[in-house]
């Protein structure tokens, strides 16, 4: 037989596939809960939220209100990284519905002589619960609730909010009922909100023909920084294999002095722990990752689990690939891409967890070198369940450490992983170009369940993908391209300098770059300004210095009657800061419209002052319609509007 229960609790949110998964919040956030409570009759209730640390010894509390049709709502905020629980707690608040009660039947003109006898009941047990000042209150009430003779001033006491606000303060929680437990993992603020360049370490050199150094990447640095970046992405810096070394633009004969592709990892040098010999050692490997912790940017390591058929893998752990009858191994596809120069792992093998430990020690390893974000390769070509252990073996030691799913594929598997771990994840944006696609694919991000465990990180571009609105695009359509990605998510990231230098020659009918970076060394004039370069730097000063853009769900699409204007508004949680974005999403003519601002979501009524701080121009003006008209050129194709009531 069950223990006996008044209370239903019903429908706690937040919370993924019924708590199965952990909810992601990032230190100092808050967490709103929603419940569906509610009990047979017309009982008064009380709700709580039930919180603590993993640390923590005993749970903290904050009561839910209610808000209508037997919802229930609260918050509480998160102010240490690591594993919170959460559950919510509800009661019939026996003496709130007896005040309840108490009152209707005064105001009925009702004797109530019985009823307060029950109220000092009420007030008995909670004595010892009570501080000093509120004890010497509630015993003048029981005398008078306990004599008929001071009935008239017992009503008066009864009625007046402070013995409510006692009673709400200590409630008996009698017959209480919980939900069950829920997580959430907080992160550091990083992230949540980060800004990524990505670059070929062998392309860094300032010699035309030669192998860039580590040496050449640390004097990048400044570069990168004056941008506005704080994340540098270096993809592998492993030893590459000499065995089926791709050529140039993925021919499958490597011709003398080619240098593969960085993503066929291993060979006589080394594997996963090493570094690829033209680059430089480990201590120059070291100096680069302090070099750009004193120019306030974290390099992010590519994690890539595959192998080159000389890896040392291959002859020490055979088992751990997968041998045809006729001794061959399967080279990696992923149709109708060919990848002969990689060796995938085989994830049954029956030595798997040999297989998953040295994984593991790869990632310890750089993170004793000072790594602290990775960057996973194809994840969704592994199992599920390892990356959920892998994680969650490297958060319990390390929790500073962040992980970027590189995974473009069915949107089911790309969730999968956020819920497994994941950090941070690549999107869609990349291929997302109207406006109907954009707000769609936001809102879907924002308002579903996604927003509660999956950070969208938007890329413009990366070595894989030159998408076809990219190909041959003037500089109106990069501008456009990084303001949409940089305003709509607080997580982003572009592939450089092909992306600031408008570099986007492709091989024919596809999304590929011709001469592409992934196959050879190419030589840059890193010395190049342009707009391009000046109005990314701008917009990276503006995320950095409004919070509403360092945040990605707290968003509102606004009304403008043109297709090709994009308007939003952003605010951070207490909207201390907020944000109208308006970009134009042609790339070759003016566009006009009149946007509806959202007033009410700013906190103003109709007809107030708002002045509107363009935080590209530095212009200002005053707006006190609802209706506003705005024009955008290809010159400058978008506003970023800080607002101030």
């Amino acid at each position: 037989m069950q223990d006996q229960r008044r209370v239903v609790i019903d429908y706690v949110s937040p919370s993924v596939n019924c708590g199965d998964f952990y909810i992601k919040r990032v230190v100092n956030e808050i967490v709103n809960i929603d419940a569906h409570i509610l009990a047979d009759g017309h009982d008064v209730l009380g709700a709580s939220v039930l919180f603590k640390h993993e640390s923590d010894t005993s749970w903290n509390e904050t009561r839910l209100g209610l808000s209508s049709n037997d919802e229930w709502q609260g918050s509480f905020t998160v102010s240490k990284q690591g594993f919170y629980a959460y559950k919510v707690q509800a009661w019939v608040d026996y003496a709130l519905n007896w005040r309840y009660g108490l009152i209707r039947k005064i105001n009925d003109g009702q004797h109530v002589v019985s009823e307060l006898l029950e109220g000092a009941e009420y007030i008995e047990a909670i004595l010892d619960k009570v501080n000093a000042e509120d004890k010497t209150y509630l015993e003048h009430l029981h005398k008078l609730f306990k004599n008929e003779d001071y009935y008239g001033e017992a009503i008066n006491e009864a009625t007046k909010e402070r013995i409510y606000n006692i009673f709400y303060a200590h409630p008996l929680r009698i017959l209480a009922n919980e939900s069950q437990t829920f997580k959430v993992y907080v992160d550091r603020k990083k992230a949540r909100f980060s800004t990524w360049y990505e670059f070929f370490p062998r392309s860094a050199s300032e010699t035309p023909g030669v192998h860039g150094t580590f040496k050449d990447c640390e004097r990048l640095l400044p570069r990168v920084k004056s941008m506005g970046f704080d994340v540098v992405y270096l993809p592998p810096v492993h030893p590459i294999g000499e065995v089926n070394r791709k050529g140039k633009n993925n021919t499958t004969d490597a011709k003398e002095g080619d240098v593969g592709s960085t993503w066929g990892i291993g060979s006589q040098y080394g594997g996963h722990k090493d570094i690829h010999p033209q680059l430089g050692s480990l201590e120059d490997f070291k100096s680069l990752i302090q070099c750009a912790k004193d120019n306030d940017i974290e390099i992010a390591m590519d994690y890539a689990l595959q192998a080159a058929p000389d890896h040392p893998w291959v002859k020490e752990h055979p088992s751990w690939f997968k041998w045809r009858p006729d001794g061959t191994v399967q080279y990696a596809e992923n149709p109708p891409k060919k990848y002969q120069d990689i060796l995938p792992i085989y994830w049954e093998s029956n030595d798997y967890k040999s297989l998953w430990n040295e994984c593991l020690d790869i990632l310890m390893h750089w993170i004793d070198c000072g790594i602290k974000i990775f960057r996973v390769d194809n994840p969704h070509t592994k199992p599920f369940y390892f990356w959920n252990w892998i994680i969650t073996q490297v958060k319990a030691k390390h929790p500073d450490i962040i992980f970027l799913a590189e995974a473009f594929t069915a949107p089911k598997v790309m969730q999968q992983l956020a819920k497994q771990g994941y950090t941070q994840s690549y999107t869609y944006f990349t291929w997302r170009e109207s406006k109907h696609e954009l707000i769609e694919y936001v809102e879907e991000l924002t308002k579903s369940e996604l927003k509660q465990y999956m950070q969208p990180n938007f890329w413009p571009n990366t070595p894989d993908i030159n998408p076809y609105h990219l190909q041959g695009a003037n500089e109106s359509k990069h501008i456009q391209r990084y303001a949409l990605a940089a305003t709509l998510s607080s997580c982003i990231g572009i592939y450089g300098p092909v992306f600031e230098y408008m570099l986007s020659d492709s091989l024919l009918g596809k999304e590929e770059y011709l001469n592409s970076e992934k196959f050879q060394i190419t030589h840059y004039d890193w010395d190049i300004k342009n707009k391009l370069i000046t109005i990314i730097a701008k917009i990276n000063y503006i995320r950095h210095h409004n919070p509403a853009l360092q945040q990605t769900n707290n968003i509102k699409f606004c009304h403008i009657e043109n297709d090709n204007l994009l308007a939003f508004y952003k605010w951070n949680d207490d909207k201390t800061n907020q944000i109208l974005v308006i970009i134009s999403l042609d790339a070759h003519n003016s566009q006009q419209g009149t946007i509806q601002v959202p007033l009410q979501d700013i906190g103003v009524p109709h007809g107030h002052n708002l002045e509107m701080h363009d935080l590209i121009t530095d212009s200002r003006y005053n707006w006190n319609n609802e209706w506003c008209y705005v024009e955008l050129h290809p010159t400058m194709p978008f506003h970023i509007f800080n607002i101030n009531k």
